[in-house]
């Protein structure tokens, strides 16, 4: 289908504008529960072990659907996937607004994630294939701009809300932004995404569900519960001998769900591994820096969040100037940028004290998500652009697939130095504070150690024109 794409009120302005509002309240949700956990806790009189679940549950049940999304993108009309991918986030967000009981504010959540694990994907592809290639990036900015400000805003909104009215009412907001948006794609959405009609194979879709489930699930407590624990072995183990099976699998059908020969092409696995690198390195800090600040330093939980803010704001807004970057100048110089200040700052971050101001911890902590959204949407399209048209939806959703399961590790990981190395450097006595952060600047040795390699695969990247080239002749 043909989409106007001249003028203010051209059919593709309206389409975009319906996509990133449908954006920002998924990504918003995300974030959105957590200065309300304890508000919870102590309504329904639940420990914080069965709370963590309402954040951990939701970050599960999106990352499981991301890769069955791409085979639902070339299934269904793009209107209709739409739409019910907003009206599954919608029963959800009403399922938890009027939930007095734990199970039923749970289902809630799950619900929501099942419709904006789809969200995130179907968006990308959908603004992708309406954009031409050498405009993409400007595209991919505006829902980078959206990627950078709904986390910043969730916690600060969540405080807020909390303070004045039950936690209920953080569904009430969203449900009418919810509702309107289905409203608005009813009238506005259109058919952008050319359907193949693949066949359905459901052994595909149970592997796919409980391999990428387990293994996120297992990288997820990992951190917390230690890596030689059975509900860390158990599901890694299961998970990984699962995907390896639906790997092969996808090799073997002639319509796979998910087309793995993507990863054939050097230039989307190389921007690929990159992104999965930078993405890590923003989700990492953000998990560590608070419980730096709060545990570790004294601060408060609202001087924590403050302490973050500038820097999810700086990468809102860095995100959507790349965008404009990537389309004039290509991805080689922002990467080198990006990943020299992401190394620059893993460094600086591993000279850590209990007498560390606090203006250090804004300054490098806004520096390094300046530095994440200098690249990340870059890399994304600098990667779906070195793909033929009908193979987009699956690296979406691979890319999408490899970022989620990166930051588990990674951040697991990260976690783990830091604990083992803070115990270790206790001895036998008592676990100071001191001996904590020494954990922390560990773990930061680690980060800074990947945030070299990533700079040094950065030099194996090709310009935009070349890329440009090689992919129209395919």
């Amino acid at each position: 289908m043909e989409i106007q794409s001249k003028g203010i009120f051209s059919e593709r302005n309206f389409i975009v504008t319906n996509l990133i509002i449908g954006a920002f309240i998924a990504i918003l949700n995300q974030t959105l529960l957590i200065t309300a956990v304890p508000s919870i806790m102590a309504d329904l009189n639940i420990p914080f072990s069965q709370a963590q679940w309402l954040t951990t549950g939701f970050f599960l049940v999106n990352g499981i659907m991301i890769p069955v999304t791409a085979f639902l993108i070339n299934k269904f009309e793009t209107r209709k996937l739409y739409i019910y991918a907003m009206t599954m986030f919608t029963i959800g967000t009403l399922i938890a607004a009027v939930a007095v009981h734990f199970p039923t504010l749970l289902i809630g959540r799950i619900v929501q994630a099942s419709g904006a694990g789809i969200m995130m994907p179907l968006t990308q592809v959908v603004l992708l294939t309406m954009f031409p290639v050498e405009n993409r990036g400007r595209a991919m900015g505006l829902f980078g701009l959206v990627i950078g400000f709904a986390p910043a805003i969730g916690p600060t909104l969540s405080g807020y809300i909390v303070e004045i009215w039950p936690w209920r009412s953080l569904f009430l907001v969203v449900a009418p932004i919810a509702v309107f948006n289905i409203i608005f794609a009813f009238i506005f959405m259109r058919n952008v995404v050319e359907t193949t009609n693949p066949k359905v194979d459901i052994l595909s879709i149970i592997l796919s569900t409980l391999g990428f489930g387990g293994l996120l699930y297992g990288f997820s407590v990992a951190g917390t519960a230690g890596w030689m624990s059975m509900p860390v072995i158990l599901p890694i183990t299961a998970g990984g001998a699962i995907v390896f099976f639906f790997v092969t699998r996808q090799l073997k059908l002639e319509q796979p769900i998910l087309n793995l020969s993507v990863f054939t092409n050097k230039h989307f696995l190389i921007s690929t591994l990159i992104g999965v690198i930078v993405f890590t390195s923003m989700v990492s800090a953000n998990n560590i820096i608070p419980v730096l600040m709060q545990d570790m330093l004294g601060y408060s939980p609202l001087e924590s969040g403050l302490a973050l803010l500038p820097g999810a704001l700086m990468m809102g807004i860095m995100s959507f100037a790349a965008g404009y970057f990537f389309d004039k100048y290509g991805i080689k110089m922002l990467a080198v940028i990006s990943l020299s200040l992401i190394l620059v700052t893993s460094v600086l971050l591993t000279f850590l004290s209990e007498e560390t101001p606090f203006k250090y911890i804004v300054i490098v902590y806004t520096i390094r998500l300046f530095a994440t959204g200098l690249s990340m949407m870059p890399l994304s399209t600098f990667a779906m652009n070195a793909l033929s048209t009908r193979m987009i939806s699956h690296g979406t959703s691979i890319n999408n697939t490899m970022r989620q399961i990166g930051s588990s590790l990674f951040t697991a990981l990260l976690v783990t130095v830091m604990t083992g190395v803070g115990i270790r450097a206790a001895g036998t006595g008592t676990l100071a504070a001191q001996d904590q952060i020494t954990g922390v600047n560990a773990s930061f040795i680690v980060a800074s150690v990947v945030a070299l390699i990533g700079l040094v695969m950065v030099f194996f990247l090709k310009d935009n024109k070349k890329v440009k080239d090689q992919t129209q002749k395919r």
